[in-house]
């Protein structure tokens, strides 16, 4: 067991609260902890501390929330009088600078949520879900100037089930990934740990998720490519389509079979034919001839809905037709 190091953690949400722990647990000294500024969130725009700050006031940590960091002299100071053995960064939602890149005798060491080269950038565990990755996982990397091009150091896989999504994905990788980082650190100051340079000619990108990502595309995306977008991109940005010129956000759906063909976005009902829209399921054609069915359904200006409740009270439902304002007032 190697002697404990000096460090300082850099992260901000909750993913990256787990390795602030175990670091803690391990007995590692974090001399300092650098987290963004506290942010309005939700509509009444109430300030809200991150989640890193949180837990290290009640781990007795120093927290430090500078806006800027790449000039910023007066922190340049304070890391450098610190002398780290290490910086160890989490989801901290900054580019580090040079200076800093350059402070640390073991290196910056950063926790990444998928398996380098694939999906370097901001949002890989989203992504590997919307795409349909089967297995993903987590990989501590040297950190250098690129986006997430430094050398490999540890990685551990996890197997994605079909129904798993990003809000299940984040916690369990953010729990596997702690003692990960644990280890990294002890293979590195024991110097047994050798990096390994990633292969570029694989390399992905997993940008930055927008609110227009969770649009459906019925004519250009399969049922289970809208499934597993879906599945990504829990809670944010979800999915939607439009119909009659409103927002259609899709809060549960699912591939499902049907033998009937028909444009991409047109509706089909299945259940019962007494009239009453009780027990009916609502599903949608999709590219490749591949059905989807929409269980859960919040139209704009309205609550959210099960299916069965969305098709009440309209006249022909088989006349319905999701996707952009044109296509469905067609």
């Amino acid at each position: 067991m190697v002697k404990p190091l000096r460090l300082v953690f850099c992260g901000t949400p909750e993913f990256a609260v787990p390795t602030l722990e175990a670091l803690v647990d391990a007995g590692h000294e974090v001399a300092a902890v650098l987290t963004q500024p506290d942010r309005p969130v939700g509509r009444r725009q109430v300030m809200t501390a991150p989640a890193v700050k949180l837990r290290a006031l009640e781990l007795g940590l120093a927290v430090d929330q500078p806006e800027t960091i790449r000039r910023n002299e007066p922190l340049r100071a304070r890391l450098e009088a610190l002398a780290p053995d290490a910086i160890v960064v989490v989801a901290y939602g900054r580019i580090l600078p040079e200076w800093m890149l350059q402070l640390p005798r073991l290196g910056c060491i950063n926790l990444h949520g998928s398996l380098l080269p694939r999906h370097r950038g901001a949002a890989p565990i989203q992504w590997a879900l919307a795409l349909g990755d089967r297995v993903t996982g987590n990989t501590t990397m040297l950190l250098d100037a690129g986006l997430d091009t430094g050398p490999i150091l540890l990685q551990q896989t996890v197997e994605l089930t079909p129904e798993m999504t990003s809000m299940e994905l984040f916690p369990l990788l953010a729990t596997r990934g702690a003692p990960l980082m644990v280890e990294t650190l002890q293979g590195l100051a024991a110097g047994t740990l050798v990096p390994q340079a990633q292969d570029a000619s694989q390399a992905t990108l997993a940008r930055l998720l927008t609110r227009e990502d969770g649009r459906i595309e019925f004519a250009q995306q399969t049922a289970t490519e809208i499934w597993n977008r879906w599945r990504g991109f829990q809670p944010w940005p979800g999915v939607f389509t439009v119909w009659q010129g409103r927002k259609l956000i899709v809060h549960r759906l699912r591939p499902a079979e049907l033998a009937a063909t028909a444009q991409p976005g047109e509706v089909r009902v299945q259940g019962s034919t007494s009239g009453s829209s009780a027990g009916q399921r609502l599903l949608v054609a999709c590219a490749g001839g591949s059905w989807l069915e929409l269980v859960e359904v919040q139209l704009e200006g309205r609550g959210r809905v099960r299916a069965e409740e969305f098709l009440r009270g309209l006249p022909d439902a088989s006349a319905i037709r999701f996707g952009t304002p044109a296509e469905s007032e067609a």
